[in-house]
């Protein structure tokens, strides 16, 4: 397995990282054109030095997928730090991959101003980071958020990758305004209206949104600062838009592979009965899971524990299994997932409305095939 690093001017962070990395067959970082000893450093370490001017995040993550060696890749940054359950957990992943899987999604636990953040943070926040070499490219039309999009099953590890984000306010404010600045650029240019609905009434809702059925003010002032920093930082880069946007902003991935599939029951009778249905569904070729409370053993599907009850709950369930892979279609077994769906942000819902248990299985897939592919 080969880990790829895209760097500039990382002397700080670079050492901290690469020592956990030693689980790793090879390491390749690519240089963008750093100032300071980040080269000496990471060739003292034993990585792979590329040299390459930046072209920007994705082009330049490309390059260093095309000089690894290895068949799997785990793409990691300066101030990210794999910990010892990741190693560990990717090392018996790689010694018996999962059939059908080309892609793993780690947890993204993010450390700001020195103390861990949890669902302020949307925590778990899986990334893609950890795939198959030959089945993924990074789109380099986009000048930030170059994400991989995934085509089919994912496995959700459970052991964290540490991102540590600014030490500091003058740090934190800064990164705000570079990542904005970076959005903006992206976005098509619109006029002062639309810019206005975006750089208000959106970032508001988040606000909302992830401070209260997310639970971020249990995160206490450092969480309440993140959300700020990232609802502003949106308002700003619909500002930015208006000025530096141009008017090619990249396409949203189409949906591409197996139908997503998420049941939501909380008694546990609901959960085998909802598990029964969800694995026919797997037999015809579905990518599925089920959010559920006390889930019963012996289920055949995956299963996300709810943490309580209520909407917030699984608005964070359901948050993080789009996360993993965006979801088609819920599969709600009563009255009261329903009614707790309301509560939940439209893009959770799926693309189409939530599904029933009593319906079957061919049929219900039949038609969601065809719902997703009509007109808007």
């Amino acid at each position: 397995m080969t880990a790829c690093l895209i760097a500039r001017d990382e002397e700080r962070r670079l050492p901290a990282c690469l020592q956990t990395l030693g689980f790793c067959d090879e390491v390749v970082v690519v240089d963008g054109g750093s100032h300071d000893r980040t080269i000496e450093i990471a060739r003292a370490a034993g990585a792979r030095v590329i040299e390459n001017p930046w072209p920007g995040f994705a082009a330049q993550r490309n390059v260093a997928l095309d000089h690894a060696q290895g068949d799997w890749v785990l793409e990691i940054d300066a101030d990210e730090r794999v910990s010892p359950e990741l190693a560990a957990e990717v090392g018996a992943m790689l010694a018996a991959p999962p059939a059908r899987m080309q892609m793993a999604a780690i947890p993204m636990r993010d450390v700001f101003l020195g103390r861990p953040l949890g669902p302020s943070a949307r925590y778990p926040r899986y990334r893609h980071r950890l795939f198959r070499r030959d089945a993924y490219r990074h789109d380099d039309t986009r000048t930030v958020h170059e994400g991989l999009w995934p085509d089919g099953p994912v496995l959700a590890l459970a052991g964290e990758l540490e991102h540590r984000l600014a030490d500091g306010w003058g740090e934190a404010i800064g990164d705000t305004l570079r990542y904005a600045r970076l959005e903006g650029g992206q976005r098509p240019r619109t006029g002062p209206l639309a810019t206005l609905g975006a750089a208000l009434p959106r970032p508001l809702a988040k606000l909302a949104y992830r401070t209260l059925l997310y639970g971020g003010w249990r995160d206490g002032w450092r969480g309440l600062a993140k959300i700020g920093l990232e609802c502003g930082g949106d308002s700003l880069a619909a500002l930015y838009g208006l000025r530096l946007g141009t008017g090619a902003e990249p396409a949203e991935p189409p949906r591409i592979g197996p139908l997503r599939f998420v049941g939501i029951a909380i008694a546990p009778g609901d959960a085998v009965r909802l598990g029964a249905w969800l694995a026919g569904a797997a037999e015809m070729g579905g990518d599925v899971s089920l959010v559920c409370r006390d889930a019963p053993a012996g289920l055949a599907v995956p299963v996300r524990e709810l943490s309580g009850g209520g909407p917030g709950a699984l608005a964070r369930a359901l948050d993080a299994e789009d996360q993993i892979r965006p979801i088609d279609a819920l599969l709600a077994a009563g009255r009261r997932e329903r009614a707790l769906l309301r509560f939940c942000p439209r893009a959770l819902r799926g693309g189409v409305p939530p599904l029933r248990p009593e319906w079957a299985v061919g049929a219900a897939v039949s038609d969601v095939q065809e719902r997703l592919r009509e007109p808007g």
